[in-house]
């Protein structure tokens, strides 16, 4: 079984500058699991089918125009019903005042109740897009990251091939480090993987011989960013005579992580190798295969047709 991971309630009022209506005992130690949201709507009515109690409650405009139109003691029916599932908590938006119901039942459930002035809908799309990367699926890798002309490259080999000192000739040429040595990768979709660095480790890149230093000091906070997608992973080896190597990248490998295919590249290093020039052009190049178009495919049609050509 995957690791489960969580985000305490104090977190996310901390992070969206929520208000209390009521604070339960437990406060400190309640935890968000799952980055799925419910509007109450219909369970506000009386149908509970389906009521997931791990999640975090948000009522909007129409939730609160409902109860207002019901007496108070539908109300207490609806949340003494609404309250005995033990949610995480609920959040009304818009300012809305809690009715006094809500928070009869919310003591007597010990049920935490928030406010946030925001609009309904751009408070729950906040709170799904940070709870997706919060609780999000994630490992870490040995590896350097960094972002070439927007491409997130993640930069793998074995120990003192030269990741670090390739990945400081690139922030020189203007590109920006993410991580190096250690790099926690997060899976936000099916699709797309993000990459940072340990907090302890944030910025800082250790070339031997010089030890470790801090980049953004030493070249500038626009030598590096917090994250970054992976989109192209460069496996740096060691060149070895007889090794077949790709010669015109008509097939576009993969590694996976996380379940994700991510597109990869393997270059052979040698001495004399200008390899920050390479990796340029292997980002360059990805961001267009990624637009439909492949040089290689191109390439071999060209000659294709030139000896067709020629055999007429």
């Amino acid at each position: 079984m995957g690791t489960v991971y969580s985000v305490l309630l104090s977190e996310l009022i901390d992070e969206f500058k929520l208000e209390f209506f009521y604070k339960s005992s437990d406060f400190e130690k309640i935890r968000v699991t799952v980055d799925d949201i419910s509007r109450p709507g219909l369970h506000l009515a009386g149908f509970m089918d389906h009521f997931e109690p791990m999640r975090v409650y948000v009522c909007g405009t129409v939730e609160m125009a409902y109860l207002q139109k019901l007496t108070s003691e539908e109300r207490l029916i609806i949340f003494d019903h609404f309250f005995s599932y033990k949610i995480p908590a609920m959040i009304i938006a818009r300012g809305f005042d809690a009715p006094p119901e809500c928070l009869e039942m919310a003591e007597k459930y010990d049920v935490t109740v928030l406010s946030s002035k925001d609009t309904t809908s751009s408070f729950v799309s906040s709170l799904i897009t940070y709870l997706k990367s919060a609780l999000a699926p994630r490992v870490t890798r040995h590896g350097v990251l960094v972002e070439i002309y927007g491409e997130g490259i993640l930069i793998n080999g074995e120990s003192g091939i030269g990741k670090s000192e390739t990945a400081i000739e690139l922030v020189k040429r203007g590109h920006r480090l993410i991580a190096d040595d250690a790099v926690e990768i997060k899976k936000l979709s099916s699709r797309e993987l993000v990459g940072s660095a340990p907090e302890v480790l944030k910025h800082y890149i250790e070339l031997r011989g010089i030890g470790v230093i801090n980049v953004a000091k030493l070249f500038g906070m626009g030598a590096v960013k917090d994250s970054s997608n992976i989109d192209l992973i460069i496996n740096m080896v060691p060149w070895r005579d007889g090794e077949a190597y790709d010669r015109i990248g008509m097939e576009t490998k993969y590694t996976e992580v996380l379940d994700v295919q991510v597109p990869t590249v393997t270059i052979p290093i040698t001495p004399g190798r200008n390899l920050a020039v390479i990796f340029e052009v292997a980002a360059m190049n990805n961001r267009q295969k990624r637009m439909g178009f492949n040089d290689a495919l191109e390439f071999t049609q060209q000659l294709n047709n030139y000896f067709q050509n020629q055999n007429e």
